[in-house]
Order: structure tokens, then C-alpha cells, then sequence
């Protein structure tokens, strides 16, 4: 990795570019024209998208096709130790020197995963951006793993694992993705118990050397020039050749997990299978999500105009939260409906809920749908107002199909929705086959087949 270094002779100084503009007494005034995002497509497979907004700051990331979902039975939980083994000595660097050089310049490296992807990324001030990607480079292209480092990942673990279950919402998704699909993204984010303190460094390394591959990676930046992006992507992530793991397709099952205890508060959610991310079907369930109410849109909130709330809420008394639950991966989704509420209340908050999506099936007024379609694309465009949620859905877009659909794009698909693919949504889930996750006391919560 000792050509990493040199990267300090790639970048280029925009301010200081400008400022010996500046001197020359012709340039009388110094404008930042508006940048489109670009994308490219290297002959390694490796996609770059980047998009120059002037910002002080840059933000770079890794997005590599290596989620959970990827994982084998003899290797479950390795992304978990991935995501924490981040800042842990390179070949190139040593951890200490990860994290004092990182600090040194303001910056932040940090990693995160969902069941399809990993994502590592930095920030700093953009005069630094040689600086961190160097880092950048070294933890994701060029990972020792030595096994003393590996094993003191234990602890770690376990207190996120611990974490996690403090957090009934994070169980019941995780409880749900499992009880849904049979392979694939059943895989849990989190390292199952029987494997905490067993997921070992040569595991990491094949993980490491079947996926992170140049074809299944995207190097996204913000605050970047997009020429210099692509010689890094050249020069420095051509690691591997190939798709590396295809992955299983994933099947769908529905099924049922009930986690009792003795919580007071019953959170419960009801799916069926919906639709993959990218299609026009995808587009109907998330303005049907709006319809029935996607969460308050308000601080704390109570989201009384929501139509799950006030379905609800002619059934009980009784105080509940609700909200239409909506997950889209590359060949799957699960639709349905989340509740919160007192266990003596379960039974009538879910049917209230499930009976308000078959009366959408039946039909949905103009008035309803322009307002959830509205909804949406507030919801879309703000997203992309920081840079981490920029940062995402370029990085996601381009991993996924070597392209990037501009805003304009999308609220234009947002339009095209109808009532009648919203109605045809709601049939969907109201016909398919379910899948239920609960946990609390149960005694009064009804089964999966009881609804």
C-alpha cells in the first residue's frame, strides 16, 4: 500500500485555483457554476459518482455490495465484526496511526451496513481530502485483520448486541426479516449469539476477498472534483477482478416470531411481501405508505391526520402509535403496518390497522392521494438536503445500476403513480401471505393466522 501516498499529487486546490483567478486583473468576478452529479463506469466494474457543490467540506464514501445478506451459514455475523473493525490496523496503516492522522486534520471515518450494502466514508475539510483517503483507501482495500485485534472485537459486540435489545423496535425488524424469508435477508445485522467470540480473521478475509471486489464497489464524493475522483478509483480501488458472491435469490415464506416479556408496551408488525427497490411497484407502495401515514410530521407529534391513527382510534381508547411499515431491497420488499401499544389493546390496534389498509384496497379519493404524493416528495427531496443522505442515495444508485435519476426524475415517477396502482398495492398486501413479529406481553396479542 505504499503507493497510496500518492494521492496528495492527484488533488486539485479549487480555492487556490480560484484565487490565482483572482489576481489576474481581467477576472473581475469569480462565479461557482452549478454542478450536475456525473457518473462513470471504469473497465474494472467500479462506478464512480461524484457531484461538486463548492461545499468546504467533502464527504467521500466506499459503498461495496457486501450486506448481511451475503453472509453464509458458517460465517454469520461477519459484517457486524466488519462494521467494528473499521479503525483496526491496514497493511498500509496501524490503528493508532488511522486514528491520530483522521483526527489531526478534523476529520471522521465511520462505516455502516444495511442487508445489501457496507458503506465507508469520511468528512473533512476538502484541503484535506488527500489526506483522509488515504485512510479511506487502506481500510477498505487493504485489511490485516490480526487475530489479538479480531478477539478484542468481543466486548464490542456484545455491548451492541446489548444495545440492540434495549431497543423493542430494532428486535421486532430484525424478528421479522427472519420470520419472512427463508435465505438472503433473513440474515440479521447483528452477530447471532452462537457465533459472538467465534467469527474468526480468516472468515473476515474471505468475506473480504469474495466481495469487495471493484465490480461490486462505487466510490462516491461530494465537495470533489470528479476527474481527480476518478483517477483515485483507477489508480487505487482496481483490487480484485469478477462479481465475486452472486448471493442467493431471496424467498419469500411468511411465518410468525413472538418475543414475550414483560413489557407493558406490545410493538407489533404485520407484512406482506412487497415490491423491489427501482420498480414503478416500489413507487405505489411508497405513496400508498404516505396514504395510510408514514410517522408524525410533526416533533412529537401525534399524527392525528394520519389514516391508521384515526382508524385506530375509533376502536380504542386506549393510547397506540401507528405507522405503515415499507422496506424495498434488489429483488424483494415487505409492506405493512407497525403498531405500538398497551397490551390489553393489542388486538383491536391491529385489526383497526389491517382493516384500514383494505379499505384503501377498495378505493382512494384524489384528494388523498395528491396529499401523500405531496408527502413524498417533501419527504425525497429534503433527504438529499444533507450530505449524508446525498452521499446515500447517489452511492446506492450507482452501486445498484452504474446510473444516477436526478430529483426532477423522480418526483416526475412520484406524479405518475395513480389510485389505481395504489389500489393495486394495498390488494397486494391485503391477499398476500403474512408475516408477523411481536414482542411485549403478548397475552392479548392475536396470532398471524387469527388476523
Amino acid at each position: 500500500m505504499k503507493g497510496i501516498r500518492g494521492i496528495s499529487q492527484l488533488s486539485t486546490r479549487l480555492y487556490a485555483a480560484q484565487a490565482a483567478r483572482k489576481l489576474d486583473a481581467s477576472a473581475e468576478h469569480v462565479t461557482f457554476h452549478p454542478q450536475e452529479v456525473q457518473v462513470a463506469k471504469l473497465p474494472s466494474g467500479l462506478v464512480i459518482a461524484s457531484l461538486e457543490n463548492y461545499s468546504p467540506a467533502s464527504r467521500i464514501g466506499v459503498f461495496v455490495k457486501a450486506g448481511c445478506r451475503y453472509e453464509s451459514p458458517d460465517n454469520q455475523g461477519v459484517t457486524h465484526l466488519l462494521r467494528l473493525a473499521a479503525n483496526l490496523t491496514t497493511k498500509g496503516a496501524s490503528a493508532f496511526r488511522i486514528c491520530r492522522g483522521v483526527e489531526a486534520v478534523g476529520g471522521s471515518l465511520g462505516v455502516t451496513s444495511s442487508r445489501e450494502n457496507m458503506i465507508y466514508s469520511v468528512d473533512c475539510l476538502r484541503d484535506h481530502v488527500d489526506t483522509v483517503m488515504e485512510y479511506l483507501i487502506n481500510v477498505t482495500t487493504a485489511p490485516e485483520f490480526r487475530p489479538w485485534e479480531v478477539s478484542d472485537l468481543t466486548p464490542r459486540v456484545k455491548v451492541d448486541k446489548s444495545l440492540a435489545a434495549q431497543n423493542p423496535q430494532i428486535g421486532v425488524i430484525e424478528a421479522l426479516h427472519e420470520a419472512a424469508y427463508k435465505n438472503a435477508l433473513s440474515n440479521s445485522l447483528y452477530c447471532p449469539d452462537y457465533m459472538v467470540g467465534h467469527v474468526s480473521a480468516d472468515q473476515m478475509h474471505n468475506f473480504i476477498e469474495n466481495n469487495f471486489t471493484s465490480a461490486r464497489m462505487a466510490l462516491v464524493g461530494l465537495g470533489v472534483d470528479h476527474n481527480v475522483l476518478k483517477q483515485v478509483g483507477e489508480q487505487f480501488l482496481n483490487i480484485r477482478s469478477g462479481m465475486g458472491t452472486t448471493g442467493s435469490k431471496t424467498l419469500y415464506r411468511g411465518g410468525e416470531v413472538r418475543l414475550q416479556n414483560g413489557s407493558s408496551l406490545v410493538h407489533s408488525a404485520v407484512v406482506s411481501e412487497g415490491a423491489a427497490v427501482g420498480t414503478d411497484e416500489a413507487m405505489a407502495f411508497s405513496v400508498l405508505q404516505h396514504v395510510l401515514g408514514g410517522g408524525p410530521h410533526i416533533k412529537r407529534g401525534s399524527n392525528s391526520t394520519s389514516k391508521l391513527n384515526q382508524a385506530i382510534a375509533k376502536a380504542t381508547a386506549d393510547p397506540f402509535d401507528a405507522s405503515a411499515f415499507n422496506a424495498n431491497y434488489s429483488d424483494s420488499g415487505l409492506f405493512g403496518v407497525y403498531t405500538i401499544c398497551q397490551s390489553a389493546a393489542a388486538g383491536d390496534v391491529i385489526k383497526a390497522a389491517i382493516d384500514q389498509v383494505k379499505a384503501v384496497a377498495g378505493g382512494v379519493s384524489n384528494a388523498d392521494l395528491s396529499s401523500a404524493k405531496t408527502q413524498l416528495k417533501a419527504e425525497y427531496l429534503m433527504s438529499l438536503e444533507s450530505s449524508n443522505g446525498l452521499l446515500d442515495t447517489m452511492g446506492s444508485q450507482a452501486l445498484a445500476g452504474g446510473t444516477y435519476q436526478s430529483p426532477e426524475a423522480v418526483t416526475q415517477k412520484i406524479d405518475s403513480v395513480s389510485a389505481a396502482d395504489v389500489v393495486n398495492a394495498a390488494k397486494k398486501f391485503v391477499s398476500g401471505k403474512k408475516t408477523m413479529a411481536s414482542s411485549g406481553n403478548l397475552i392479548k396479542t392475536p396470532f398471524v393466522d387469527e388476523i
